[in-house]
């Protein structure tokens, strides 16, 4: 069995972690900060696998909490010591578990090159069980399409989505419990985006919205997809459909607090300022001052050719 401090730690953390599903995570990624490191400082080499194993979670929880926080290199460092903690303690599935955080993490701040690399990894691997597996996919899909590979990021993204057919097999980690249908499509969507085509996201991203209007109205979860959606309509043009997405971020912001969102709505409304009408630049101000974020600015003037 685990240390009872420890199990007790992890007990501490896991309200934290609900408060930034409706909240985001910038109130409370520091108390998790504090609780990891505080455990992993008194975790010994003769400590026993449970103990290890609860440490590894309470590294896992932190890393969600600090990535949505903004603070990638903290998450960072604490999905590679829950892995490294997981491999310690036999623990398989929290194995699996950092593995994928660490290549979600590389994805969404385009280092397309590691989330290949742990991606492979996890699909050479033998009984990998097989959600698991579809989320490596997902993954290695959103890599490809950073790199400009179409066809391949289409093809694993394909496998991916044949997998979702499959019933959850019985040895599929019970982390896995949020990989369906909807996880899949938000990823579908985004690979669009990132292979430079917005107007054929566009349908994803409504019956996301359909999706997650349905099951997760308000929320962390809320605002991460509201403003992805929003990202795909101003890169395509769609003035009128991005208006009311940009009211929606404006008043779920009132209610979440999460820097990995705001970063991009930040960088997705300066470059509004490009192409987008004037009308819709007066909406995105008041949709930055919601968020606390600096107004935009406008884009300076193209450079001489040749330049």
């Amino acid at each position: 069995m685990g240390d009872r401090r420890t199990g007790s730690a992890v007990a501490a953390a896991r309200p934290l972690l609900r408060h930034e599903d409706r909240h985001g995570g910038d109130a409370v990624a520091a108390a998790v900060h504090h609780l990891w490191t505080a455990e992993r400082t008194r975790l010994g080499p003769a400590s026993d696998s449970g103990r290890t194993a609860e440490v590894a979670e309470l590294a896992q929880i932190a890393g969600w909490l600090l990535f949505d926080a903004g603070r990638r290199g903290a998450a960072r460092r604490a999905f590679a010591d829950s892995r490294t903690l997981a491999v310690r303690a036999g623990d398989a599935p929290r194995e699996w578990f950092a593995l994928d955080m660490l290549a979600m993490h590389a994805v969404d701040g385009h280092r397309p090159d590691q989330a290949l690399a742990v991606t492979e990894e996890l699909l050479t691997r033998p009984r990998v069980p097989p959600r698991v597996a579809l989320l490596a996919r997902v993954r290695q899909a959103r890599a490809l399409a950073q790199t400009g590979e179409r066809a391949r990021a289409l093809t694993a993204m394909h496998r991916a989505r044949g997998a979702l057919q499959d019933s959850v097999a019985l040895r599929d980690p019970a982390w896995t419990w949020w990989v369906d249908g909807t996880e899949v499509l938000g990823h579908r969507a985004e690979m669009l985006l990132e292979l430079g085509a917005p107007r054929a996201a566009l349908p994803l991203f409504h019956a996301l919205d359909q999706r997650i209007r349905s099951t997760a109205p308000g929320g962390r979860i809320a605002l991460h997809h509201t403003v992805a959606g929003l990202t795909a309509h101003l890169r395509a043009g769609a003035w009128p459909d991005a208006a009311p997405l940009l009211a929606r971020t404006a008043h779920l912001l009132t209610d979440v607090a999460s820097t990995r969102s705001t970063t991009r709505l930040r960088g997705t409304l300066h470059a509004l300022h490009r192409q987008a009408p004037t009308w819709l630049h007066h909406q995105a101000r008041d949709t930055l001052h919601a968020a606390g974020l600096p107004p935009a600015r406008a884009a300076p003037p193209p450079a001489p050719s040749g330049a």
